[in-house]
């Protein structure tokens, strides 16, 4: 691996990526606000299922593909743009056709939401462009390890960091909510905000130009 000081700031560096609000931890809150704390958990869950295999494909090389084939990369933006929007549109529109209060978030719709997620994630080219740029930069080629095995190491420890990162929005997202449980109004209301950040992080994928 590489020596202890380019490993510190590794960990500095992923910490200030993973603890600083991001797309990320944005969509696990929608989430949270949409289906409760179990939704939120299961998205975060798929979320971290969706990161592993772009840390596998960044260690593999795979994901050098979308500098290669920029149009690929642009595919799969917009796939992965639509798609967001898409859940949004929905959070919104089972909002609207079925209010209930707060209390009845029990049914996070959980199996769709870990398979949305993972959906999600690894359909986002961005991500994968993140790993490509950013986990080079602290392998070391003289290292007894092949590069391949430090990144995916260290990948690993970027994903269970943004992990972490997304627990704890997730948490103090829940605690917040559930303080105005009871109320079908805002049980409407938060599946607006929910949907709406959804639609709002498509809208920003789609426009980006990186």
């Amino acid at each position: 691996m590489a020596p202890a000081d380019t490993l510190v700031a590794f960990l500095l560096a992923t910490a200030a990526f993973a603890f600083l609000p991001g797309p990320g931890v944005l969509y696990s809150v929608a989430q949270t606000v949409a289906h409760g704390r179990r939704g939120g958990l299961h998205a975060a869950i798929g979320l971290h299922m969706g990161g592993l295999f772009h840390v596998i494909a960044a260690a593999a090389g795979l994901s050098v593909l979308f500098t290669l084939v920029p149009t690929l990369y642009a595919i799969l933006k917009i796939t992965g743009a639509l798609y967001l929007i898409w859940l949004g549109i929905g959070i919104i529109r089972r909002g609207i056709l079925r209010p209930t209060g707060l209390t009845g978030r029990q049914n996070p719709r959980r199996p769709a939401t870990f398979a949305q997620s993972v959906t999600v994630e690894v359909l986002n080219p961005k991500t994968a462009m993140f790993f490509v740029a950013f986990l080079p930069q602290f392998a070391d080629a003289s290292a007894s390890l092949p590069v391949w095995t430090q990144m995916l190491i260290l990948g690993l420890i970027v994903n269970v960091m943004f992990t972490v990162s997304d627990l704890v929005a997730i948490f103090f997202t829940d605690r917040v909510i559930s303080a105005l449980k009871g109320s079908s109004r805002v049980q409407k209301l938060a599946n607006w905000l929910g949907g709406s950040i959804l639609i709002g992080l498509g809208v920003h994928l789609a426009a980006s130009r990186a």
